[in-house]
Protein backbone atom coordinates (compact mmCIF):
# COMPACT_ATOMS: atom_id res chain seq x y z
CA UNK A 1 0.00 0.00 0.00
CA UNK A 2 2.65 2.29 0.85
CA UNK A 3 4.33 1.99 -2.63
CA UNK A 4 0.69 2.69 -4.49
CA UNK A 5 0.82 5.55 -2.55
CA UNK A 6 3.99 6.64 -3.81
CA UNK A 7 3.45 6.22 -6.59
CA UNK A 8 -0.33 8.33 -6.47
CA UNK A 9 1.62 11.46 -5.01
CA UNK A 10 4.15 11.07 -7.73
CA UNK A 11 1.17 12.19 -9.84
CA UNK A 12 -0.02 15.17 -7.70
CA UNK A 13 -3.65 13.45 -8.44
CA UNK A 14 -4.99 17.18 -7.87
CA UNK A 15 -3.12 19.08 -10.41
CA UNK A 16 -4.24 15.89 -12.95
CA UNK A 17 -7.58 16.56 -12.65
CA UNK A 18 -7.61 20.26 -13.34
CA UNK A 19 -5.60 19.21 -16.28
CA UNK A 20 -8.43 16.66 -17.29
CA UNK A 21 -11.05 18.64 -16.19
CA UNK A 22 -9.23 21.50 -18.05
CA UNK A 23 -9.49 19.97 -21.39
CA UNK A 24 -13.40 19.68 -20.79
CA UNK A 25 -13.44 23.37 -20.41
CA UNK A 26 -12.09 23.68 -23.33
CA UNK A 27 -14.58 21.40 -25.18
CA UNK A 28 -17.23 23.24 -23.25
CA UNK A 29 -16.48 27.17 -24.13
CA UNK A 30 -15.33 26.13 -28.06
CA UNK A 31 -19.16 23.99 -28.59
CA UNK A 32 -21.25 23.74 -25.37
CA UNK A 33 -24.21 22.65 -27.57
CA UNK A 34 -22.05 19.55 -28.81
CA UNK A 35 -21.69 18.05 -25.21
CA UNK A 36 -23.74 15.76 -25.05
CA UNK A 37 -23.29 13.99 -28.48
CA UNK A 38 -19.66 13.82 -28.06
CA UNK A 39 -19.31 11.63 -24.34
CA UNK A 40 -16.56 9.54 -25.28
CA UNK A 41 -14.43 12.00 -26.83
CA UNK A 42 -14.72 13.92 -23.88
CA UNK A 43 -14.10 10.91 -21.54
CA UNK A 44 -10.77 10.39 -23.60
CA UNK A 45 -9.56 14.06 -23.70
CA UNK A 46 -10.17 13.88 -19.58
CA UNK A 47 -8.16 10.72 -19.84
CA UNK A 48 -5.35 12.35 -21.98
CA UNK A 49 -5.08 15.51 -20.29
CA UNK A 50 -5.06 13.56 -16.24
CA UNK A 51 -2.50 11.15 -17.69
CA UNK A 52 0.41 13.56 -19.64
CA UNK A 53 0.09 15.25 -16.59
CA UNK A 54 0.80 12.39 -14.36
CA UNK A 55 3.48 12.07 -16.53
CA UNK A 56 5.01 15.63 -16.52
CA UNK A 57 4.96 15.58 -12.82
CA UNK A 58 6.45 12.23 -12.34
CA UNK A 59 9.66 13.37 -14.72
CA UNK A 60 9.64 16.34 -12.61
CA UNK A 61 10.14 14.56 -9.63
CA UNK A 62 12.81 12.25 -10.94
CA UNK A 63 15.19 14.81 -12.64
CA UNK A 64 14.41 16.71 -9.52
CA UNK A 65 15.00 14.19 -6.94
CA UNK A 66 18.30 15.92 -5.88
CA UNK A 67 16.86 19.00 -5.58
CA UNK A 68 13.88 17.33 -3.47
CA UNK A 69 15.78 15.84 -1.26
CA UNK A 70 16.51 19.50 0.45
CA UNK A 71 13.26 21.25 -0.22
CA UNK A 72 11.12 18.47 0.01
CA UNK A 73 12.79 15.19 1.24
CA UNK A 74 9.78 13.65 2.33
CA UNK A 75 8.71 12.73 -1.20
CA UNK A 76 8.67 9.01 -2.89
CA UNK A 77 12.10 9.45 -4.78
CA UNK A 78 14.05 11.46 -2.33
CA UNK A 79 12.68 9.20 0.63
CA UNK A 80 13.47 5.86 -1.01
CA UNK A 81 10.16 4.83 -1.52
CA UNK A 82 10.34 4.63 -5.14
CA UNK A 83 13.32 4.27 -6.56
CA UNK A 84 14.22 6.37 -9.92
CA UNK A 85 13.85 4.00 -12.78
CA UNK A 86 10.90 2.84 -11.44
CA UNK A 87 9.56 7.02 -11.57
CA UNK A 88 11.02 6.38 -15.36
CA UNK A 89 9.05 3.48 -15.96
CA UNK A 90 5.80 4.86 -14.71
CA UNK A 91 6.64 7.65 -16.64
CA UNK A 92 6.39 5.88 -19.82
CA UNK A 93 3.72 4.07 -19.31
CA UNK A 94 1.59 7.45 -18.21
CA UNK A 95 2.65 8.63 -21.68
CA UNK A 96 1.92 5.81 -23.83
CA UNK A 97 -1.81 5.62 -22.16
CA UNK A 98 -2.16 9.62 -23.05
CA UNK A 99 -0.71 9.36 -26.46
CA UNK A 100 -3.37 6.61 -27.19
CA UNK A 101 -6.18 8.04 -25.77
CA UNK A 102 -5.31 11.02 -27.83
CA UNK A 103 -4.87 9.50 -31.18
CA UNK A 104 -8.02 7.59 -30.25
CA UNK A 105 -9.74 11.25 -30.04
CA UNK A 106 -8.45 12.30 -33.43
CA UNK A 107 -5.58 13.45 -35.28
CA UNK A 108 -5.46 17.18 -34.17
CA UNK A 109 -5.54 16.06 -30.70
CA UNK A 110 -2.69 13.75 -30.64
CA UNK A 111 -0.27 16.22 -32.48
CA UNK A 112 -1.84 18.98 -30.02
CA UNK A 113 -0.46 16.16 -27.27
CA UNK A 114 2.84 15.37 -28.29
CA UNK A 115 3.50 19.13 -28.56
CA UNK A 116 2.55 19.57 -25.04
CA UNK A 117 4.70 16.89 -23.99
CA UNK A 118 7.32 17.88 -25.91
CA UNK A 119 7.27 21.49 -24.36
CA UNK A 120 7.25 19.70 -20.49
CA UNK A 121 9.95 17.65 -21.68
CA UNK A 122 12.13 20.97 -22.58
CA UNK A 123 11.73 22.24 -19.54
CA UNK A 124 12.81 19.37 -17.39
CA UNK A 125 15.45 19.15 -18.92
CA UNK A 126 17.03 22.52 -20.02
CA UNK A 127 14.22 25.25 -19.72
CA UNK A 128 13.89 24.38 -15.28
CA UNK A 129 17.21 26.01 -15.01
CA UNK A 130 16.70 29.49 -17.06
CA UNK A 131 14.14 30.57 -14.32
CA UNK A 132 11.20 33.20 -15.80
CA UNK A 133 11.51 31.40 -19.17
CA UNK A 134 10.88 28.09 -17.65
CA UNK A 135 8.12 29.27 -15.82
CA UNK A 136 7.05 30.64 -19.21
CA UNK A 137 6.97 27.03 -20.48
CA UNK A 138 5.33 25.46 -17.46
CA UNK A 139 2.29 28.05 -17.97
CA UNK A 140 2.33 26.83 -21.85
CA UNK A 141 1.55 23.28 -20.54
CA UNK A 142 -1.29 24.33 -18.17
CA UNK A 143 -2.88 26.86 -20.71
CA UNK A 144 -2.19 23.91 -23.97
CA UNK A 145 -5.43 21.65 -22.75
CA UNK A 146 -7.92 24.22 -23.25
CA UNK A 147 -6.81 24.60 -26.79
CA UNK A 148 -7.04 20.61 -26.88
CA UNK A 149 -10.34 20.69 -25.88
CA UNK A 150 -11.53 22.65 -28.62
CA UNK A 151 -10.50 20.67 -31.14
CA UNK A 152 -12.42 17.49 -29.51
CA UNK A 153 -15.25 18.46 -31.95
CA UNK A 154 -15.17 22.38 -33.04
CA UNK A 155 -11.95 21.49 -35.15
CA UNK A 156 -10.79 25.14 -34.10
CA UNK A 157 -10.24 27.77 -31.37
CA UNK A 158 -12.51 30.67 -31.21
CA UNK A 159 -11.69 33.76 -29.25
CA UNK A 160 -13.21 33.25 -26.18
CA UNK A 161 -10.98 29.80 -26.08
CA UNK A 162 -7.91 32.02 -26.73
CA UNK A 163 -9.23 34.85 -24.01
CA UNK A 164 -9.05 31.99 -21.57
CA UNK A 165 -6.06 30.22 -22.82
CA UNK A 166 -4.14 34.24 -21.90
CA UNK A 167 -6.09 34.36 -18.13
CA UNK A 168 -4.43 30.80 -17.57
CA UNK A 169 -0.93 31.09 -18.58
CA UNK A 170 -0.10 34.51 -17.29
CA UNK A 171 -2.08 33.37 -13.87
CA UNK A 172 -0.07 30.50 -13.45
CA UNK A 173 3.07 32.13 -14.07
CA UNK A 174 2.37 34.08 -11.31
CA UNK A 175 2.03 30.72 -9.58
CA UNK A 176 4.98 29.35 -10.83
CA UNK A 177 7.69 32.90 -9.84
CA UNK A 178 5.17 31.90 -6.16
CA UNK A 179 6.45 28.40 -6.73
CA UNK A 180 10.22 29.40 -7.03
CA UNK A 181 9.95 31.19 -3.20
CA UNK A 182 9.32 28.04 -1.88
CA UNK A 183 11.88 26.02 -3.71
CA UNK A 184 15.16 28.65 -3.00
CA UNK A 185 16.92 26.16 -0.94
CA UNK A 186 17.40 23.63 -2.83
CA UNK A 187 17.01 25.90 -6.43
CA UNK A 188 20.38 27.34 -5.20
CA UNK A 189 22.49 24.51 -4.21
CA UNK A 190 21.35 23.69 -8.28
CA UNK A 191 22.23 27.24 -9.93
CA UNK A 192 18.21 27.14 -11.02
CA UNK A 193 17.97 31.11 -11.75
CA UNK A 194 14.35 31.64 -10.60
CA UNK A 195 13.79 35.16 -9.94
CA UNK A 196 13.54 34.09 -6.12
CA UNK A 197 16.95 33.21 -6.80
CA UNK A 198 18.33 35.69 -9.11
CA UNK A 199 17.10 38.96 -7.30
CA UNK A 200 15.57 38.02 -3.97
CA UNK A 201 11.89 36.74 -2.65
CA UNK A 202 10.50 40.30 -2.17
CA UNK A 203 11.37 41.03 -5.63
CA UNK A 204 9.55 37.73 -7.05
CA UNK A 205 6.67 38.34 -4.59
CA UNK A 206 5.80 41.29 -6.24
CA UNK A 207 6.54 39.64 -10.08
CA UNK A 208 4.49 37.46 -9.22
CA UNK A 209 1.57 39.28 -7.62
CA UNK A 210 1.55 41.47 -11.43
CA UNK A 211 1.30 38.28 -13.23
CA UNK A 212 -2.16 37.83 -10.93
CA UNK A 213 -3.34 40.88 -11.21
CA UNK A 214 -2.84 40.92 -15.00
CA UNK A 215 -5.17 37.75 -14.82
CA UNK A 216 -7.96 39.77 -12.79
CA UNK A 217 -7.49 42.82 -15.35
CA UNK A 218 -8.45 40.21 -18.34
CA UNK A 219 -11.03 38.34 -16.69
CA UNK A 220 -14.11 40.98 -17.61
CA UNK A 221 -13.11 40.36 -21.32
CA UNK A 222 -15.27 37.34 -22.25
CA UNK A 223 -19.02 39.40 -20.56
CA UNK A 224 -17.48 42.41 -21.98
CA UNK A 225 -17.11 40.86 -25.84
CA UNK A 226 -20.50 38.85 -24.67
CA UNK A 227 -19.21 35.25 -25.30
CA UNK A 228 -20.38 34.10 -21.81
CA UNK A 229 -23.59 34.25 -20.11
CA UNK A 230 -23.98 35.87 -17.00
CA UNK A 231 -23.09 33.13 -15.10
CA UNK A 232 -19.90 33.62 -15.51
CA UNK A 233 -19.80 36.53 -13.76
CA UNK A 234 -20.17 35.15 -10.18
CA UNK A 235 -17.69 32.57 -10.10
CA UNK A 236 -15.13 34.77 -11.81
CA UNK A 237 -16.18 37.79 -8.95
CA UNK A 238 -15.03 34.90 -6.80
CA UNK A 239 -11.65 33.96 -8.59
CA UNK A 240 -10.50 37.91 -8.72
CA UNK A 241 -11.23 38.61 -4.99
CA UNK A 242 -9.04 35.22 -4.76
CA UNK A 243 -6.45 36.28 -6.90
CA UNK A 244 -6.35 39.79 -5.69
CA UNK A 245 -6.23 38.82 -2.04
CA UNK A 246 -3.26 36.15 -2.51
CA UNK A 247 -1.33 39.12 -4.40
CA UNK A 248 -1.91 41.34 -1.38
CA UNK A 249 -0.59 38.41 0.92
CA UNK A 250 2.27 37.33 -1.08
CA UNK A 251 3.88 40.97 -1.24
CA UNK A 252 2.87 41.57 2.62
CA UNK A 253 4.77 38.53 3.75
CA UNK A 254 7.44 36.79 1.26
CA UNK A 255 8.80 33.95 3.90
CA UNK A 256 8.89 30.52 2.04
CA UNK A 257 5.99 29.34 4.27
CA UNK A 258 3.58 32.01 3.04
CA UNK A 259 4.53 31.40 -0.21
CA UNK A 260 3.56 27.87 0.19
CA UNK A 261 -0.01 28.64 1.01
CA UNK A 262 -0.01 31.10 -1.75
CA UNK A 263 0.43 28.75 -4.10
CA UNK A 264 -2.06 25.93 -2.47
CA UNK A 265 -4.48 28.53 -2.19
CA UNK A 266 -4.28 30.07 -5.86
CA UNK A 267 -4.96 25.94 -7.23
CA UNK A 268 -8.85 27.04 -5.28
CA UNK A 269 -8.80 30.11 -7.24
CA UNK A 270 -8.10 28.23 -10.42
CA UNK A 271 -10.63 25.46 -10.27
CA UNK A 272 -13.67 28.11 -9.13
CA UNK A 273 -12.09 30.35 -12.47
CA UNK A 274 -12.47 27.10 -14.57
CA UNK A 275 -16.20 26.86 -13.32
CA UNK A 276 -16.66 29.97 -14.42
CA UNK A 277 -15.85 29.55 -17.97
CA UNK A 278 -18.44 26.24 -17.79
CA UNK A 279 -21.12 28.14 -16.18
CA UNK A 280 -20.71 30.87 -18.88
CA UNK A 281 -20.87 28.70 -21.56
CA UNK A 282 -24.24 27.94 -20.42
CA UNK A 283 -26.78 30.43 -22.14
Amino acid sequence: MDKLSGYLRLTRPVNCFMMGFAVIVGAAIAAPSLLSGYRSSLILGFITGFALTAASMTINDYYDRDIDAVNEPNRPIPSGLIKPKEALAFAVFLTAVGFVTALLTNLFCFLIAVIAWLVFITYTTVGKRSGLPGNFLVSLCVAIPFIYGSYIFAGQSGLNVWIFTSIAFVSNTGREITKGIVDVPGDRTKNIQTLAVRFGEKTAAVVASVFYLIAVLLSPLPWLLGIVSFWFVPFVVVTDLGLVASSFMLMANHSRENAKRVKNTVLLWFTIGLLAFVAGALK
